[in-house]
């Protein structure tokens, strides 16, 4: 599965987009404004996330930027909307002492305007004088410098420039010194992969820890991630089938998708998977039946990869992805100062978290797990889950019928391990409610 290391053999995510979760300005602080220190707010959360059963928090962009954190201008620097350098290193202590690794978001695919190198090319060509070595930082298109997928604030970096590669690993290698324990890198599958791969041994080299995921929506996750070195690709493919699967009745496009998923984990690759993040509709408003929740976190903790969870997704938060400006902001929400500042409504799903993921913990064999359908009908799904060694076996039973099944599979040597209910033990292992599933091990 990848270079998967000592730590990421055991990962567990818990996913936070910072300038939502502390309730930034949506644009950046004027020159004159001191930094506001609000990277506080989230050390205060790390707690509740150590409860949830995480040992990592993947932060989305932490470094100065115009708007939302994707138009990086400085990398060096921290969101003077989130505090400072010194606030920084408060957190990474303190999720240091708590055995929390922390992720960084890379932004290295494109930059914000107001870049440095950026201002100054534009400025030369602006002025007729002669293009200057930064020129060359940056693609090009018939109209000027390229932008990313037709967004104007972000201009496309060339990957072919030796001073973008050196900037580039100088950059991790700064943060990772500073506390940093691995990268997200945003938009890697618009990046060469080549680049990547000289870009990682050498960082690798000072940080062999280090934890690199990629971003990657579409394509061969396998073949990227050999050619690119990276430990991980984000599993989108996953991600749509269990939510798709579930309002449609359809389980047999969970199998195809768990089908190439055990492919790309045969190929090599490891993979990070998710049923939320920062730029999708949050599950409990992806799903047609709220009953069905469960159910996608079932096939979360059940199959082979790093899993990772969305703030707010463990208390049932709702939000809806929308393609326009501010589309985003129902699912990148400001948190309260505190968990007790929760609705009580969301707690039960968060105590759900809380069992499978001591599920998964208690049977660490499922990094590498590989699936099969036993039973496969548009309703109901028996999963085997196989380890590599003699012994490491889990059942998923799935049911969202209106009425219950029972599963004609072998359960030998098997024990109820989860429900939907952590005070209800069903007389039958085998048969499941209605709308509801099953864990045996």
């Amino acid at each position: 599965m990848g270079r998967v290391g000592a730590w990421g053999d055991h990962a567990i995510l818990w996913h936070v987009y910072p300038l939502g979760f502390t309730g930034a300005e949506r644009e950046a602080l004027p020159p004159s404004e001191p930094a506001v220190g609000r990277l506080g707010k989230l050390t205060g959360w790390l707690d509740y996330a150590v409860e949830l059963g995480c040992d990592g928090l993947l932060l989305g962009p932490v470094f100065a930027s115009r708007t939302h954190g994707y138009d990086t201008v400085d990398h060096f620097r921290i969101d003077p909307r989130l505090g400072d350098e010194e606030d920084f290193d408060a957190l990474a202590l303190a999720a240091s002492q708590r055995g929390l690794r922390l992720i960084l978001d890379g932004v290295f695919n494109h930059v914000g305007r107001g870049f440095p190198a950026l201002e100054a090319a534009t400025s030369a060509e602006r002025n007729g004088g002669e293009a200057i070595p930064a020129a060359r930082w940056f693609k090009r298109s018939e109209s000027g410098f390229a932008v990313f997928e037709g967004h104007s604030g972000l201009v496309e970096l060339n990957h072919d420039e030796p001073a973008v590669l050196g900037y580039v690993t100088e950059v991790m290698r700064h943060w990772l010194g500073r506390g940093a324990g691995g990268w997200r890198l945003d938009a890697a599958y618009a990046v060469p992969p080549g680049f990547w791969a000289k870009a990682l041994p050498v960082v690798r080299a000072e940080y062999p820890d280090a934890w690199f995921l990629g971003e990657m929506i579409h394509g061969d996750y396998a073949a990227y991630a050999a050619e690119s070195g990276l430990d991980a690709i984000t599993q989108y493919e996953l991600w749509k089938a269990i939510w798709s699967s579930l309002n449609d009745r359809n389980f047999f496009e969970l199998d195809h998708a768990l089908r190439r998923h055990d492919a790309f984990l045969e190929d090599g690759a490891g993979l990070q998977t998710f049923v939320g993040n920062h730029d999708v509709t949050r599950i409990a408003s992806a799903l047609d039946d709220v009953r069905h929740v469960g159910h996608a976190l079932a096939v979360l903790f059940c199959v082979g990869g790093v899993p990772s969870v969305y703030y707010g997704d463990e208390q049932a938060f709702r939000g809806v992805k929308e393609h326009r400006e501010g589309g985003d902001d129902e699912i990148r929400p400001a948190f309260p100062d505190s968990p007790a500042g929760l609705l009580p409504d969301g707690w039960p799903v968060y105590r759900l978290h809380q069992r499978l993921i001591g599920f998964r913990r208690r049977h660490p064999w499922l990094v590498r797990a590989r699936t099969s359908a036993e039973v496969l009908q548009p309703s109901v799904m028996a999963l085997r889950v196989r380890g590599a060694s003699a012994g490491e076996q889990a059942l998923l039973l799935l049911n969202t019928g209106e009425s219950e099944h029972a599963f004609g599979v072998d359960a030998s040597g098997l024990s109820v391990a989860v429900t939907p209910s952590p005070d209800s033990s069903p007389a039958d292992p085998l048969t499941v409610p209605p709308h509801s599933w099953t864990i045996l091990a």
